[in-house]
């Protein structure tokens, strides 16, 4: 069972590294260097930006468009375009009036860097850099998923509940709606958007989104967990923060061995659904097995 699980993490971190190689250099190009004005902005950009990290959203995007046969290099535009939009997001939730942490991927966060104003204009500069590559792709139904998937419905509206229930006793329902909105959502968007560019038809397109919608949820439960199990070093952050502020998650409301259950059951049920698909899975397949044997 264990050389089994050896096997799909090797084979899914090369996929990882392949498309963070091919999307770190895509982003290199597209946002500009730290000696251009402002460089204070432009350099607090970059350092959050190449800091490291999976490179997930970006991957899926890239399996979800190549599942669906699609051609062209339109989808470095929309993979850059999830990274920062990622990136963005933890700026902000590392901030002093969010999350207020101390460290991300290992390194001190962008606001104990760069100070509190130019963390905040650092995320807001890679959203709007996301934006604007997502319109250089010339659909406005991509925009429009990115959009929908950060905004009030999304990842802004599970942020707000995620900070309102700090500190509380919540159930299922409310730790649910954190995670869908706050997690799942983009990566739900990761899986549509490349469908999207390569020209899927709707059912598709809905299919993988569902996909994504399980796996990101999934994703979230597994780094709940992480978080309880794991060290600062091994996670790059600190370690047991989300007990200490008495976030709202799955471990807090189920347990960890009945939350390990679900981001399983999750898994499962994502690839049956989308064994259903006409589309070549495999690697998406492996991907969802990747999220929840993953250590960090």
């Amino acid at each position: 069972m264990s050389g089994t699980k050896n096997q799909i993490a090797e084979t899914v971190e090369d996929y990882l590294k392949r498309a963070s190689a091919r999307v770190n250099a895509a982003m290199e190009k597209f946002l500009p260097s730290e000696s251009e004005a402002p460089s204070d902005l432009h350099k607090a950009v970059r350092y959050s930006t190449f800091a490291g990290g999976k490179r997930l959203r970006p991957a899926l995007a890239l399996a979800s468009f190549e599942a669906c046969h699609g051609q062209g290099e339109d989808i470095w535009l929309a993979a850059s375009a999830l990274e920062m939009t990622h990136t963005f997001s933890l700026i902000h939730d590392d901030l002093p009036c969010m999350d207020d942490d101390d460290f991300r991927r290992g390194r001190p966060t962008n606001h104990k860097v760069f100070g509190e104003a130019i963390a905040i204009l650092a995320g807001d500069s890679l959203l709007v850099f996301a934006f604007e590559l997502l319109a250089r792709t010339g659909r406005a139904e991509c925009i429009a998923t990115l959009a929908r998937a950060l905004g009030t419905k999304g990842m802004l509206g599970g942020q707000v509940v995620d900070i309102q229930s700090e500190g509380k006793k919540v159930g299922l329902d409310i730790v649910d709606y954190i995670h869908q909105h706050k997690t799942a959502a983009l990566i739900e968007a990761s899986l549509i958007l490349g469908a999207q560019l390569a020209g899927a038809d709707e059912e598709t397109i809905a299919g993988l989104g569902a996909f994504g919608n399980k796996i990101g949820l999934a994703f979230q439960i597994v780094d709940d967990v992480l978080d309880l199990e794991q060290t600062t070093e091994a996670l790059g952050k600190d370690a047991k923060s989300d007990l200490a502020k008495g976030k709202a998650t799955y471990p807090a409301v189920l347990g960890i061995g009945a939350s390990k259950d679900a981001a399983r059951q999750l898994v499962e049920e994502a690839k049956l659904d989308l064994r259903k698909l006409a589309i070549q899975s495999s690697i998406l397949e492996l991907i969802a097995d990747y999220i929840i044997t993953r250590v960090n």
